[in-house]
């Protein structure tokens, strides 16, 4: 029987690697709130096992996590959520450590609301093998021992996974983030003053728009493929008026963020976040943008965004 002082050994050394196994969860589901689901099964797995019979813990728990993250994925009710066109990512905070590692152009890439979105196209164990590789460096001889796979198999998976995620990138994947800003600013400050032109000026050709609804009220995401349309919604969303205020629950401020690495507008009342607006920006124009307001989706940002010191807000009241 494990003594009181080996339990708090071992549960330290469980929270030692948390951020870790919630980074990567996170990259295989998507969703902050489900990566939490799955990293306490996770403790619960790593409290019931004869932890002395586990010779390298970080392997163990990461073999656990990407497991049950899988089970996730392949369940039905999982499915029905992610085909009737009503899911995007969980948006989450530049510093957040949930992020997980952001060294290298793929990790940051991994975790894209882009890449994200692109690997629903991916069966679980493509979207596996391309996490544990891209993001976590792993080796295909320890991939095909977390997935139960030859070692063939997992280069298999990750080749179609990179052919797949890279024929429908859209976007820089690393624009210059001066210009980004300006970008992101022009924007706000075309379509907070209805200057309908200048926010078509600032769209590529095939620019295209998905949102979740006012407040995620939309029972499937609205999505927008012109410049002109996006333009008038954009127009429409960002005016000001009494009627949006009480809405949102207040006078919002406008503030200039990163979000997933990518810039962002996000509107804030009091200390919540209520509504993120993220771009992707190619060749110095937006190629596509994402509007997130369904609150579930906002939890975690806004408990990041309580502890963040942001800039000076773009608009201080709107």
């Amino acid at each position: 029987m494990e003594s009181p002082a080996g339990d708090r050994f071992d549960t330290g050394r469980f929270e030692a690697g948390r951020n870790r196994l919630a980074s990567l969860a996170y990259r295989l589901l998507g969703s902050a709130v489900d990566a939490e689901d799955a990293v306490q099964d996770a403790f619960l797995h790593w409290q019931a096992a004869d932890r002395q019979q586990i010779q390298v813990p970080e392997a163990w728990l990461t073999k656990v996590v990407t497991n049950l993250c899988l089970d996730r994925l392949r369940s039905a009710q999982a499915r029905r959520e992610r085909t009737v066109g009503a899911w995007l990512p969980e948006p989450l905070l530049d510093g957040d450590p949930m992020l997980g590692p952001a060294d290298t152009f793929e990790q940051r890439e991994s975790v894209s609301l882009a890449v994200l979105t692109l690997m629903e196209r991916l069966s679980p164990l493509e979207r596996a093998v391309y996490v544990l590789r891209e993001a976590f460096s792993y080796s295909h001889a320890e991939i095909a021992e977390i997935l139960d796979i030859t070692r063939p198999a997992s280069q298999q998976h990750l080749h179609r996974a990179r052919r797949r995620i890279t024929a429908q990138r859209r976007g820089d994947s690393e624009a210059d983030p001066a210009t980004a800003r300006m970008i992101v600013e022009e924007f706000l400050a075309a379509a907070s003053s209805g200057r309908t032109e200048r926010l078509v000026a600032l769209l590529t050709d095939d620019a295209t728009a998905i949102s979740d609804g006012a407040g995620g009220l939309a029972e499937t995401l609205l999505q927008y493929d012109t410049p002109q349309r996006i333009a008038a919604v954009a127009r429409a969303g960002f005016a000001p008026s009494p009627a949006k205020r009480r809405f949102a629950g207040g006078t919002p401020a406008m503030h200039y963020a990163l979000v997933n690495g990518a810039p962002a507008i996000l509107v804030v009342v009091g200390d919540q976040v209520v509504g993120a607006v993220t771009f992707d920006i190619t060749e110095g124009r937006i190629a596509t943008v994402r509007g997130i307001a369904a609150p579930a989706r906002l939890v975690r940002l806004t408990e990041v965004w309580r502890h963040h010191e942001p800039d000076t807000p773009l608009i201080a009241r709107w």
